[in-house]
């Protein structure tokens, strides 16, 4: 039975796409997706992760939907699509005229669509999630499916209200697609789309033809000096990340000075321009894209030559994602992140944000007063606040099981609901995520001041062991180690002149003595309750505890105090 259907997708993967060999672990995917299961996979950028869909999708009877968070990426993948023969896709989105979008789902309704895209912010209203339900999807797709378990400043609570929308339309399998997804965003991405029998496919996230490299900077005017030479100086076409808009501009600037053919992309400029920006870019009329951000997502261009970011990311899952967007051809690719410590101060204001306790008892309230259920237009209009501030605590509330969402997407309070009491449990749920969000930043801090291999610190966060103990060979502290080695003299980080700091050589490799405590081991923290052992670097353990998030603790403490016990 699982020989037939390998063949069956071998065989629309190269009649239909053109693709002579599909890899075993999309095969593994495909065939999940075949048996009605629901997927979550997790594949490095550039190693197909939408064939998963595309290929079952051909074969299934019923319309496969697609929630995709940008346009730009929607319109890519739609052209993608009816470039091939039989196959036939369309997009509902806000850049479409209602005429256009009813037409979309006119011809969805007479079964003319295979693929639909749609963006999250679309299945928040009635009237989309009643046509989805009335299409009866064969699949529902999640596509960049880590925004699910982004709680930073920028996350988009509407994600938080898939699993919901699921329900409401019937519950078709569910297919989530990720590049960088760490342990907890796993559990986060089944929970909240309420996943059931998950067939997880985790790919290795080592990108190895992608060269590693922090400078560390102490003053803030010669960090951007440098950031915008480094820029001009590496191959092309390359990406900036900044942390503001009105960074990305004036890096944009100043390097468009310099003779570059450059653009700046953020939220705040109009659709349109986005739009240029990437199609400039995807066809190659660029030089350098200085981002947000907001620009990355599913772009499909394989020659990007580095991914230089001009502040500090907010976690090593947002870093990885976005330096992931380099090398996918294969070739040498650098991945540069000018680090000044102070900027992790802005992470920690974004990674901050705590639920009002005020605004949550509020709703609660309001909720409780209602005999029934209530629409979220009323409920907005009597609570004064936005729709995305709405969304987000009424999706605390739901996940301490004070309100539900009904089938015609209503709120309802729980039986009984104590206002006082569902509000204190969901402020304090917030502050557990709160709380990991911070736990995340200092996990970026270790990756830029680690001593040792980052490569290795990198792929301990997500959980993978590298099984040499030399280093990858391809970062800048195993290149400075081996520059030790050889007697040679350690340069500067950078160019001379611009400021950067001498990286230390790297610490002894750890101990050999053995101890219980090796990645992927459970343990228990008397405070902290239970976690998970993610690395093990020079003498450090880093464990991922359900409670508090990630924490680093020394291995000799560790010993000498008893403060871990095995699972």
């Amino acid at each position: 039975m699982v020989a037939a259907s390998s063949r069956r997708l071998q065989d629309v993967a190269r009649e239909v796409f053109g693709w002579e060999r599909l890899r075993p672990e999309q095969v593994m995917a495909m065939e999940a997706v075949m048996e009605r299961r629901d997927a979550l996979v997790v594949m490095p950028t550039g190693a197909g992760k939408s064939a998963v869909y595309q290929v079952p999708g051909v074969l299934l009877s019923g319309p496969t939907v697609v929630v995709s968070p940008l346009i730009a990426l929607q319109r890519d993948q739609v052209q993608g699509l009816l470039r091939r023969e039989g196959t036939d896709a369309a997009a509902v989105n806000s850049t479409q005229s209602g005429n256009e979008n009813a037409a979309v789902w006119d011809r969805i309704s007479e079964g003319d669509v295979d693929f639909l895209f749609l963006a999250p912010e679309q299945l928040a209203k009635d009237e989309v999630v009643e046509q989805l339900a009335a299409a009866k999807p064969a699949l529902f797709v999640v596509d960049e499916a880590q925004c699910v378990s982004s709680w930073g400043h920028d996350f988009r609570p509407e994600y938080l209200r898939l699993g919901q929308v699921l329900d409401r339309i019937g519950r078709p399998p569910v297919l989530a697609l990720t590049a960088s997804a760490a342990a907890p965003v796993r559990a986060d991405i089944i929970a909240h789309l309420g996943m059931r029998d998950v067939h997880e496919v985790v790919t290795g996230f080592d990108r190895p033809n992608i060269h590693l490299e922090v400078i560390p900077f102490r003053d803030a005017a010669v960090k951007k000096r440098a950031v915008v030479e480094r820029a001009a100086a590496e191959p092309k076409p390359g990406l900036v990340y900044a942390a503001t808009r009105r960074e990305a501009e004036k890096y944009a600037d100043e390097l468009g000075q310099l003779g570059l053919d450059v653009a700046a992309y953020h939220a705040g400029l109009p659709a349109q321009e986005r739009g240029d920006v990437h199609d400039r870019f995807l066809a190659g009329s660029l030089d350098v894209v200085v981002a947000t951000s907001a620009f990355g997502m599913g772009i499909d261009k394989p020659d990007v030559r580095f991914v230089l970011h001009a502040s500090v990311p907010g976690s090593l899952d947002a870093y990885y994602q976005e330096i992931g967007r380099a090398g996918r051809d294969g070739e040498p690719s650098r991945a540069i992140l000018a680090y000044r410590p102070q900027d992790l101060g802005l992470q920690r204001f974004f990674a901050a944000g705590r639920p009002d306790p005020d605004t949550v008892t509020q709703v609660a309230r309001t909720l409780a007063d209602h005999d029934g259920p209530v629409r979220p237009s009323e409920l907005r209009d009597e609570t004064n606040l936005t729709a995305s501030r709405l969304t987000a605590v009424v999706n605390l509330l739901e996940q301490v099981d004070a309100v539900r969402t009904t089938g015609d997407g209503d709120v309802e309070p729980a039986p009984g609901i104590d206002a006082a009491r569902a509000a204190q449990q969901a402020v304090e749920l917030g502050d557990a995520h709160q709380q990991l969000e911070r736990s995340r930043v200092d996990m970026m801090r270790g990756y830029a001041e680690t001593t040792g291999c980052r490569r290795r610190f990198l792929l301990g966060y997500f959980g993978q062991v590298r099984s040499d103990s030399e280093g990858c060979g391809s970062c800048d502290q195993c290149e400075a180690a081996e520059l030790s080695r050889a007697g040679a003299e350690l340069g500067p980080a950078v160019l001379a002149g611009t400021g950067g700091l001498i990286p230390a050589p790297s610490a002894p490799a750890p101990s050999e003595d053995e101890h219980p405590f090796h990645p992927g081991t459970r343990v228990r923290h008397q405070h902290w309750g239970e976690g998970s052992v993610m690395s093990e670097e020079e003498e450090r353990l880093t464990v991922l505890f359900e409670t508090v998030g990630y924490r680093t603790l020394s291995l000799e403490v560790v010993r000498q105090q008893g403060l871990l016990d095995v699972c």
